[in-house]
């Protein structure tokens, strides 16, 4: 469903991809029933080839990845959460202009 620049991070594989990653990531927390997620998708697509090698993009699907949205207390999707050297640095509810999560992206990659 994701773009082939947008990651697949699951409960297995979060630490590898988000935990040790050396770019901050976007995580995108969704479900294929949601309608603002697959509103949602596009964007994220784009920026994940906007952000290059600058930020990592990734997507939890919450119905086949049940630990990670208990951990972070994932409780409405889409939920947008930007992990910088491991932690978590900012979350964002709801879908969101192209314009606000450029800018929020901007502001860590930097």
């Amino acid at each position: 469903m994701a773009a082939a620049n947008v990651v697949e991070i699951t409960d297995a594989n979060f630490d590898t991809e988000v935990t040790a990653s050396a770019v901050p990531v976007l995580v995108d927390f969704w479900a294929t029933w949601c309608g603002p997620c697959m509103q949602l998708s596009p964007t994220i697509d784009a920026l994940a080839t906007e952000f290059s090698g600058k930020v990592k993009i990734g997507k939890v699907n919450i119905d086949q990845n049940r630990q990670l949205p208990v951990k972070y207390r994932v409780n409405a999707i889409p939920t947008l959460m930007v992990f910088k050297g491991g932690q978590l640095v900012e979350t964002i509810q709801g879908a969101q202009s192209k314009d606000k999560l450029t800018a929020m992206l901007n502001k860590h990659a930097g």
